[in-house]
């Protein structure tokens, strides 16, 4: 095991490559988001009846020993596809004897894990919310998401599934970790991987927030309901809004929820809708961006990826749902 200390990332304009076989998705800039000036809250996109139970009510565990520090390190992990790497963003409040939630952001398909950093914003989010923000790195940039998507990963049927089991082992190791509220997130392929994750690793896996990336992983049978919030733009021209459908309805389905939903946000170009009664009292929410191209909702408009809502903000929203769901 291996670690080294970063410097600050480089804000500078990338570029992005953007085809996947099979309507995999591709990295874009969403950066730092900021809450709609007016209309609801974008905290608010997945509030309904049916949220469960507020993790924030939950007692605080404590470590019996002070684990690790806030800062900014990579860390390597061994695995049976070879050393794997991941980004780990530790807040400036952590309370090395606090147990604390993580959320896992997995970037697109010819991105990399810093860039995902950048293009999220999600460590100010973690900064503000007090969550540590880890950003994995795939194998070729690539994540093995899934029938279709994508790349080297895909190809060579690396296990991601694996080596995300293995790195929330060593987070918990080496950190003061909360094991009830470790959540997932991603962008396009990412955003795959999240959805495969809810299926293949809900026994670590508390909730899920794919964007913009579909569930297509064959089989998925998770071991218990699990909350998800999914963000997507109807005019994304890299992973079609109408394949969205059938990712919802599965989920719906396994979670045994009600038929139908109920929209729970709505501001300019963007709406939330939920899906409630399902069982153990976990929600489904799909987070619609009229005109909305490839891109993280709330971030900085991308050349090329179409628009980027400024009525929504995707880390606010998914940290809201995060907040009320954690595993049992």
């Amino acid at each position: 095991m291996q670690t080294r200390r970063l410097g600050s990332t480089a804000a500078a304009a990338l570029a992005w490559l953007v085809a996947c076989d099979g309507g995999g998705g591709a990295a874009g800039d969403g950066g730092p988001g900021r809450p709609a000036d007016g209309g609801a809250r974008a905290s608010d996109a997945s509030a309904g009846d049916a949220g469960g139970a507020a993790a924030d009510a939950r007692p605080v565990a404590r470590c019996d020993a002070p684990r690790g520090e806030p800062g900014d390190d990579v860390w390597t992990i061994d695995t049976a596809d070879g050393p794997r790497t991941a980004r780990v963003h530790v807040p400036p409040g952590y309370d090395p004897r606090a147990r604390t939630p993580v959320v896992l952001n997995f970037h697109g398909y010819t991105s990399t894990a810093q860039q995902q950093e950048w293009f999220s914003g999600l460590p100010a989010k973690a900064d503000a919310a007090g969550f540590i923000a880890v950003h994995p790195q795939g194998v070729g940039n690539s994540w093995n998401g899934g029938v279709g998507c994508c790349g080297d990963a895909l190809a060579m049927d690396i296990d991601d599934v694996g080596f995300v089991r293995a790195l929330i082992d060593e987070l918990e190791a080496r950190l003061c970790v909360d094991p009830h509220r470790i959540y997932a997130t991603g962008m396009s392929n990412g955003g795959y991987l999240s959805h495969r994750l809810g299926c293949d690793l809900s026994d670590r896996i508390a909730a899920i927030a794919p964007v913009a990336g579909l569930q297509t992983s064959p089989g998925c049978a998770p071991s218990r309901p699990v909350s998800v919030i999914h963000f997507h733009g109807t005019a994304d021209t890299l992973v079609p809004y109408d394949q969205v459908a059938a990712t919802i309805a599965g989920w719906v389905d396994r979670n045994g929820c009600a038929g139908t939903s109920t929209v729970t946000y709505a501001n300019g170009d963007s709406t939330c809708e939920t899906w409630s009664g399902c069982d153990q009292g976990v929600e489904v929410v799909l987070c619609t961006v009229d005109g909305g191209g490839h891109t993280w909702p709330g971030g900085a408009q991308v050349p090329g990826l179409g628009k980027t809502t400024t009525d929504l903000n995707a880390n606010d929203a998914m940290w809201a749902l995060f907040e009320r769901h954690a595993l049992p």
